[in-house]
């Protein structure tokens, strides 16, 4: 009878997803997923495969939690429009003034390896539908609230805010303030979620 495994397959995916958050795809090495997970190459190999596949297992995870937590705020928030504004401003929310952020796991690793590996790049695609799908429930809830004009088109809107939110994120790896991310999130809301006036 097989022995069980004798670690959290989670902790070693969250260990692997900020090794690879951190260094990248490329910098990062057997030896490096062995000292983070605490694992001999054989367990390795021998739970997740290669570091392709350990790579992609993380990656998921980090998806699956980010829709997790996007489901939640456009939810939960009682106003529609304000889970809509909350979406730009939270990157800014999680950056300091200490260095280049590390921006968005998905963003940097299809950038790194979206030409060389189609599975990434179908990957990514097919992510960034879910969360515009997500996104757009969110409009249709707000225009339903009176917050947003009724006309406009939920899916396009929604993909200006995820463009937009992703350029924040991008900006601030660039060494960007937090005060003029900030101000920037803030035009973006004002521009994307106008007040709809009382008429």
């Amino acid at each position: 009878m097989a022995r069980p495994r004798a670690f959290d397959e989670k902790q070693i995916l969250d260990a692997a997803q900020e090794q690879f958050w951190d260094a990248g795809y490329a910098a990062t090495s057997m030896e490096d997923l062995m000292q983070v997970s605490g694992l001999g190459k054989g367990s390795i190999y021998a739970a997740f495969g290669d570091k392709r596949q350990l790579f992609l297992r993380a990656l998921r995870s980090y998806i699956d939690s980010n829709h997790e937590n996007l489901r939640k705020v456009l939810g939960e928030t009682p106003r529609a429009i304000s889970a809509l504004r909350m979406l730009l401003e939270a990157p800014v929310d999680e950056g300091d003034d200490s260095g280049v952020r590390r921006g968005c796991l998905l963003a940097n690793s299809t950038s790194e390896l979206g030409n060389a590996d189609p599975e990434v790049l179908t990957l990514a695609h097919a992510t960034y539908e879910t969360s515009t799908e997500l996104i757009a429930d969110c409009i249709s809830r707000a225009q339903d609230e009176g917050d947003l004009q009724a006309e406009s088109d939920a899916i396009a809107l929604a993909r200006a805010i995820l463009t937009a939110q992703q350029g924040i994120v991008y900006m601030s790896r660039t060494g960007m303030s937090t005060a003029a991310l900030k101000a920037t999130s803030r035009s973006l809301a004002d521009h994307l979620l106008p007040a709809r006036s009382s008429d």
